[in-house]
């Protein structure tokens, strides 16, 4: 089989990264994750339940077709993960006059996890920065984007007609 990709030489982990790109940018997704989640535990959220909340938070009141869209995450895992924000009371559901559109804001109880857990986010970020310079984040991020537009754009749509919602804040930018 032949691979399209070099395996990187340079630096103490080039030998556990994968000539994948999937595989390379999945393995430092689980780490960085792990990483936020330990600094975010105090807060008994983990840095998806933050991110979710966080995304609610900024636009009041989201919808699934929203936060999909916003987070690039699947309806299953994304109704699974709401689900369980549901049932902890930091969200709630908001009527619709579309009864099939699920609805959500957060609670009093989901502001204020999402206060307390926003400084220890702050940290953790904060420690990733430190290590990588504002500069090289910056580049990263460019180039991130530009790697999902080309995943996004592949990938074929599961609904009939998927709407975008415009662009909003990410609780980066806050």
């Amino acid at each position: 089989m032949h691979g399209g990709g070099t395996r990187p030489t340079n630096g103490p982990d080039g030998e556990r990264l994968s000539p994948c790109v999937c595989s390379t940018l999945r393995m430092v997704s689980r780490a960085l994750t792990q990483l936020y989640d330990d600094v975010l535990r105090p807060s008994g959220l983990r840095v998806t339940q933050f991110s979710i909340l966080a995304t609610i938070g900024r636009l009041g009141e989201a919808n699934l077709r929203q936060l999909e869209y916003l987070l690039a995450i699947d309806q299953t895992t994304l109704t699974r993960s709401l689900n369980l924000l549901e049932r902890a009371r930091v969200i709630e559901r908001v009527a619709h006059p579309d009864a099939r559109v699920k609805s959500m804001k957060l609670s009093s109880k989901g502001r204020r996890a999402l206060e307390a857990a926003r400084p220890l986010w702050a940290r953790a970020q904060a420690r990733v920065l430190r290590e990588w310079g504002t500069t090289a984040w910056a580049d990263t991020q460019r180039r991130l984007a530009h790697l999902l537009r080309v995943a996004v754009k592949k990938r074929p749509s599961r609904s009939r007609s998927r709407v975008q919602p415009s662009r909003a804040r990410t609780h980066e930018e806050e």
